[in-house]
């Protein structure tokens, strides 16, 4: 169960890296479609659990991996924008979101193809 202060936290984070992947991270993504979809934050406040949405069958270990490469990288981006409501920045660890890919599978599984 995540406290108050865990949520006002993930959110903060979410909305920053939401924003800087679109704007300042752009070159990580490849040209690929790259969309946060969850931050979940470390009873301790120490450590970021950051989901990615990669809109691309090919290319999607790739980008993660290259996000996990750069995370220092992505955390002073971050931490320079939310430095004044933080103490400090947690260190981000990267994850692929595959819930899309379920729900299609689901999909197509109920539609019988």
């Amino acid at each position: 169960m995540e406290t108050k202060r865990q949520q006002k936290i993930a959110s903060l984070l979410y909305r920053e890296l939401s924003l800087g992947v679109q704007a300042e991270l752009k070159a990580l993504t490849a040209g690929t479609l790259v969309t946060v979809t969850k931050v979940t934050v470390s009873p301790d406040l120490a450590t970021a659990k950051v989901y990615l949405s990669v809109f691309s069958k090919s290319a999607k270990q790739q980008v993660i991996e290259t996000f996990k490469k750069h995370s220092r990288e992505i955390r002073g981006v971050v931490g320079s924008k939310v430095r004044h409501q933080l103490r400090a920045i947690p260190d981000f660890y990267f994850y692929l979101d595959d819930s899309l890919d379920y729900i299609e599978k689901i999909d197509n599984l109920l539609k019988g193809e």
